[in-house]
């Protein structure tokens, strides 16, 4: 079974990291946010790619989910003690990931065949595409003004109360990617934030159409009204949306075959069935290499059987 990813964060991560332990290597694609890209330092610097691709790599922090185990920090250290902006941190074992990155891609390199090389020299043997190889920001509406995706999400630590999103639209698909869709059996959404980590994918050009021609299944990322990790569940109250399953089902309803929901909210399968869903419910959390084995073995068995009825 060949199967496209889209993914964001620390969970959209280790779904990722969960089926490429049950997929042969040639039958996943891993499609990656960059809406939440940016220059620190004259680095070019790709959190959500780097976290899929180190996760992957088995090169991730254990304990945070993102940047690098058996991390240093004496660069930032000396930048702190020079008076520079360390509000955003770089370790010194990630830091050479966006210097060789910021140096190919002022050579001329296009952002995918980096991340390509990248992952063969760490190890990653499914293919782990950016959405785009354009720089494409999100930009994060608040009652406080307009910000930039990482002054919220790291400077202000989510503070401020969201009112809404501006998206980069249309952008032209990295190449590969529609074409990976489309031969694909199937397409997960993984269990990322659908506002900042799916919809930056969901609107690159094609996309959404070429999600329409074939089988698409979401995973909540919100369980029992709360994100995993991260604000999702935060951003959806703040504008006025109950945070919960159904929400995320709703969100992506016309788009989807089916959704996955945690066991913790059973008693909504109803709801999101009545949306005309087919609800597969199981355990969705992942503490373990174990666990996102197990739930991308779940989720996989579920389309193998829900595409044959």
């Amino acid at each position: 079974m060949k199967i496209v990813a889209l993914a964001g964060g620390v969970g959209g991560a280790r779904l990722a990291d969960g089926l490429s332990q049950v997929l042969d290597p040639e039958s996943l694609t891993v499609v990656v946010n960059t809406g939440d890209d940016f220059e620190h330092y004259g680095l070019y610097i790709s959190p959500d790619l780097d976290t899929v691709c180190y996760t992957l790599a088995g090169l991730a922090n254990p304990a945070t989910g993102w940047g690098r185990a058996d991390e240093s920090w004496n660069a930032f250290e000396g930048l702190g003690a020079l008076g520079g902006e360390t509000w955003f941190r770089l370790g010194d074992r990630d830091l050479a990931t966006h210097l060789e990155r910021t140096r190919r891609m002022r050579a001329g390199d296009r952002l995918t065949q980096i991340t390509l090389d990248f992952c063969r020299a760490w190890g990653v043997r499914p293919t782990v595409l950016p959405m785009s190889d354009k720089p494409a920001p999100t930009v994060v509406l608040t009652e406080e003004g307009e910000l930039p995706f990482q002054d919220y999400f790291v400077r202000q630590r989510c503070r401020p109360h969201v009112m809404g999103f501006r998206l980069q639209e249309g952008l032209r698909p990295a190449p590969g990617l529609l074409e990976a869709i489309g031969s694909a059996d199937a397409v997960v959404l993984c269990p990322s934030n659908p506002w900042v980590s799916i919809d930056p994918i969901l609107a690159v050009a094609g996309v959404r159409e070429a999600l329409a021609k074939t089988y698409v299944v979401a995973v909540t990322p919100i369980i029992g009204g709360q994100a995993v990790k991260g604000p999702a569940a935060k951003m959806y109250a703040e504008m006025g949306i109950l945070p919960s399953a159904v929400s995320v089902a709703r969100h992506y309803q016309s788009l989807l075959d089916s959704f996955v929901l945690d066991s913790t909210d059973s008693g909504l399968e109803n709801e999101i069935e009545m949306i005309g869903l087919k609800v597969f419910v199981t355990n969705t959390i992942m503490k373990s290499s174990n666990d996102r084995r197990e739930l991308a073995e779940g989720v996989l068995r579920w389309i193998e059987g829900d595409r044959k009825q």
